[in-house]
């Protein structure tokens, strides 16, 4: 699939988020180390997870890729200033629990792992049907005491998955290198028209 038709049907259905300046600015630079920064929320076992999940959900080719663009920091500093606790309970749940699957399956720790491990457990979670997509999706708009005992584990690994996503997600198209060099960029806005047709648009903007 071409990165920039997808990256344009992401930003035109991506949801919104309130991030400080200080965290936004986290993707305003490039870094070339992918694992060893130091973390303000995350444990050494889910830094790891999620600098893998992010580079597996957004690789680099032609373009720039999600740890390119501090990614997995960013998710870092949301998860510390702007999510509520419950969340933070819920991705640390996720996180042990798909830790604990990836040891059993492979023999190693996360710590240890290598990408194609990474990416084959990944792919586990997320080859459903779409009659199982849906009912992932339904399930995790129920509240958290609301689900039985016997269905929390899975209910924490997909909080856990689906989060790494979307801030996969959030994060590489709200970067400034991406916002400039991937999506349509104007510095100068022009006039602006609502009452266009979608399909003349073109590609999602970023500003």
């Amino acid at each position: 699939m071409d990165r920039r038709s997808a990256l344009k049907n992401l930003t035109m259905s991506l949801g919104y988020a309130v991030a400080t300046p200080t965290i936004m600015s986290i993707l305003s630079s490039c870094t070339e180390q992918t694992v060893l920064w130091k973390t303000q929320f995350l444990t050494k076992e889910e830094q790891k997870s999620v600098t893998e999940l992010v580079d597996i959900i957004i690789p680099t080719s032609d373009v720039v890729g999600a740890l390119d663009v501090n990614v997995p920091q960013f998710l870092d500093l949301m998860y510390k200033d702007i999510e509520t606790e419950t969340n933070q309970k819920l991705f640390r749940n996720g996180a042990a629990i798909f830790a604990d699957k990836f040891q059993e399956k492979f023999g190693v720790s996360v710590l240890n792992g290598k990408k194609k491990e990474f990416e084959a457990l990944l792919t586990e979670y997320f080859e459903l049907s779409e009659e199982e997509t849906k009912h992932v999706l339904w399930f995790q708009k129920t509240p958290m005491h609301k689900v039985s005992r016997e269905k929390m584990e899975s209910y924490n690994v997909y909080k856990f998955l689906l989060s790494v996503r979307y801030y996969a997600i959030f994060g590489y198209c709200t970067s400034e290198k991406v916002g400039e060099e991937v999506l349509s960029y104007d510095p100068i806005p022009g006039q602006y028209n609502g009452c266009i047709p979608v399909e003349e648009v073109g590609n999602a903007w970023s500003i």
